[in-house]
């Protein structure tokens, strides 16, 4: 999806387009980049708290019209260091704990990773976008199309893969339920594409590296991260 950057300003209640908070190596933006498909709706994004180890916060939507239309992708990222390779890396450990307060939406819950072989690449995409759904609610499907099982960090995902314009995007996507609770290194899953999907890593540089939700319709629904933790190293 596109996340066009954020104004650089602090906040910590995030009612407007693309406001934006960091502190402590993370950020929070409320994305409210697909709103004008909506007929009508709102949201805003709420920072609970923030420390070196991880992020808390909450968002809160309601969206009606154009059903297979996102409205929004409010997320907490990882800041990255402009320049680093994904060969270049060594581990991205992550661990995310999250809750819908309402699931009769229709909405997912998923990690976004850009890479660009330019590294000071916009983060609005990338040649490459990197996906790990954690849930599915209501018929919303990743782009492209499913080519195989895959079993990384200790759970079995189905690998979709297509574009989104020119960049290419490579879905895991869990074959049911949702992964409340998730724990992993995000370098397995680039280590499992360079060597079975062809990802040239040693040549896209991180861009972003981020979890929330993308919100179609329904609601109104609260969308909780009670933790939220993600390392480059």
């Amino acid at each position: 999806m596109a996340c066009p950057a954020p104004p650089a300003r602090q906040q910590k209640d995030l009612c407007e387009l693309y406001a934006y908070w960091s502190g402590d190596g993370y950020e929070l933006i409320n994305n409210l980049w697909g709103k004008d498909s909506a007929t009508s709706g709102s949201q805003c994004t709420y920072l609970d708290d923030c420390t070196n180890t991880g992020v808390q916060w909450h968002t809160t939507w309601d969206w009606q019209g154009a059903p297979n239309n996102v409205k929004s992708f409010p997320y907490s990222g990882r800041q990255v260091t402009k320049g680093r390779t994904i060969s270049s890396i060594s581990s991205m450990p992550t661990s995310v704990t999250w809750g819908y307060d309402n699931e009769n939406v229709r909405a997912n819950v998923a990690y976004d990773v850009f890479t660009s072989a330019d590294p000071n690449h916009p983060n609005t995409g990338g040649d490459y976008e990197l996906m790990i759904w954690l849930g599915r609610y209501g018929s919303v499907y990743p782009i492209g199309s499913a080519v195989c099982s895959v079993t990384i960090a200790g759970r079995i995902w189905n690998l979709w893969v297509g574009y989104n314009g020119k960049m290419k995007v490579y879905s895991f996507v869990p074959p049911s339920g949702c992964v409340k609770s998730f724990s992993a290194d995000v370098k397995d899953f680039f280590d499992y594409l360079q060597h079975n999907q062809q990802f040239p890593a040693s040549s896209q540089n991180l861009i972003v590296f981020q979890v929330g939700t993308e919100a179609f319709t329904g609601g109104p629904a609260t969308f909780t991260v009670s933790q939220f933790y993600a390392d480059v190293i």
